[in-house]
């Protein structure tokens, strides 16, 4: 038998830290760029900023096929984790859309989830997308 905790108190919430304002900049004059140039504009913004995991999820967005997009934001997934250890993220805790700053690594995860299932990796998708609702069971907001 297990002890079940009824004192209201569960994991932490963990909540990435601030990006630095030119680097959000960056990426919304990218993202500005015509249709034809962005995909390249934004790609220049993770490649001088790899840590930044909006531009990693904006880089699955507008990439070319969902090759691609699997790759940046599995890449970006990955990051994110780092970045979530980093934080004092231990395996476990909430990481809420409702902190602007977890968007980044939410949308990375959230499109893994899509494109593995898009390119047959069924567990993987199935996998993320439990783990996305672990983050916050609340879901993405609308």
């Amino acid at each position: 038998m297990s002890n079940v905790n009824v004192s209201g108190v569960g994991p932490p919430d963990v909540v990435l830290p601030e990006v630095r304002a030119d680097l959000a900049s960056a990426l919304d004059a990218a993202m500005a760029s015509p249709a034809h140039q962005q995909r390249d504009a934004v790609a220049r913004v993770v490649a001088s900023n790899p840590r930044f995991l909006d531009a990693w999820a904006a880089l699955g967005d507008c990439a070319r096929d969902t090759i691609e997009s699997y790759m940046a934001y599995r890449v970006g997934y990955h990051r994110g984790l780092d970045a979530l250890r980093a934080n004092g993220w231990k395996g476990s805790g909430y990481v809420r859309w409702s902190a602007p700053t977890n968007h980044g690594f939410l949308r990375c995860l959230d499109g893994l989830a899509r494109t593995a299932g898009m390119i047959g990796e069924i567990d993987e998708a199935t996998r993320c997308s439990q783990f996305l609702l672990q983050c916050d069971p609340n879901g993405k907001p609308k």
